[in-house]
């Protein structure tokens, strides 16, 4: 054989070049790990806790995540990755009855679900074992999908609405039973954590309606998520910090707007922004009932700056151009003397948002 053959020489030099390939190839990018928030109008109108949150992974070197659902984002005025499953006005019940989130799991295949969820049952006054079982049903469901799923609930926020003077120990109790729930639903290869969102949260200073977060209650949120959702990331089992019975004092309640006496025999209504961002804006109308106790309410105005309602919760809101009306739900409608029912929406604004004023028609 010729050692100095012209073809084995082209031979070697293809050689060395395919090694070289094979050599400075770069690795394939790992697939990100897909999060899911589920939740209600907490999680997802707006929900800028969300956008916090990513903001705050991102900066702790959490870069490789991608944030999965079927809603989009809200805006913010952050930038992050807005995908979510925060169904306004849901309940747990009905998305585990109806078999609802099956599908959201199909069309995202999450690795890890944050989960603050059973506000609205509480609100509807649903004994907690029953909204439990629907979590469980939910767990199951989430295993289904991905059996290593990372699954951590929330211990609800307070939750002060004045049209539900029972609503905040319906929550206390509520909270107390879900450390035991999650540890009997906790496996090796699937933890269920618990993240106490109640602790430390305030309804007079961290919502603008006794439910829903400003922007103190939107930092709350995010800064418990934190820290498990790190240490998810990082590999680590987030661990449950041990169960702690809330207290069973609400906060003290808002304030109502105030009103020159002596009250109408109607209704008065008070329009307040909770939270504005580039296009966006969370308002609030606070309906207060007159001298005499009111068995429904209408409450109009007209926007003049070309704000519009995109989505509205406690009333059920309708549009004509520029005018606005809200008409009370089935739960909220019938007020005693001097009692007052919050609603709240999200509206979209360019240029100036000017808070229009309010009308409000008792029956």
């Amino acid at each position: 054989m010729r050692r100095g053959s012209p073809f084995y020489a082209l031979l070697a030099a293809l050689l060395l070049a395919a090694v070289t390939f094979v050599a400075v190839r770069p690795a394939e990018a790992a697939e990100p790990v897909r999060i899911m928030p589920l939740g209600d109008s907490i999680t997802g109108s707006p929900g800028c806790w969300r956008a916090l949150l990513w903001n705050q992974l991102q900066n702790a070197g959490h870069t490789n995540i991608d944030f999965v659902g079927t809603l989009p984002p809200q805006g913010c005025g952050v930038a992050h990755d807005g995908d979510n499953e925060g169904h306004g006005g849901f309940l747990a019940t009905n998305i585990a009855n109806q078999n609802q989130l099956p599908g959201w799991l199909n069309a995202t295949h999450p690795d890890i679900v944050i989960m603050h969820l059973g506000t609205n049952d509480v609100w509807s006054n649903i004994a907690p074992a029953t909204i439990l079982a629907a979590f469980g049903k939910l767990v199951d469901q989430m295993r289904a999908s991905n059996p290593s799923m990372k699954i951590l609930v929330a211990k609800i926020i307070p939750l002060n609405p004045s049209s539900c003077s029972a609503c905040g120990q319906r929550a206390v109790t509520f909270n107390n039973a879900i450390p035991t729930w999650a540890a009997s639903k906790s496996t090796a290869a699937s933890p269920v954590t618990v993240v106490d969102q109640w602790t430390g949260f305030n309804t007079a200073t961290d919502t603008g309606d006794g439910v829903h977060p400003n922007n103190s209650g939107n930092q709350k949120i995010a800064a418990k998520w934190f820290p498990p959702l790190a240490q998810a990331l990082s590999g680590v089992t987030p661990t449950t910090p041990p169960a702690t019975t809330p207290p069973v004092t609400t906060p003290p309640a808002t304030t109502p707007p105030v009103t020159t006496p002596p009250a109408p025999r109607g209704c008065t209504a008070a329009y307040s922004v909770v939270s504005q961002w580039q296009g966006g804006f969370q308002g609030e109308v606070r309906v207060t009932a007159g001298s005499s106790a009111i068995g429904g309410w209408t409450v109009t105005w007209t926007f003049g700056n070309g704000q519009r309602v995109t989505q509205a919760w406690n009333a059920t809101v309708s549009s004509s151009g520029s005018t606005v009306t809200a008409r009370n739900v089935g739960y909220n409608g019938s007020l005693a003397a001097g009692a007052s029912a919050t609603f709240g929406f999200i509206g979209s604004w360019t240029g100036t948002n000017t808070a229009p004023s309010v009308s409000c028609i008792a029956g």
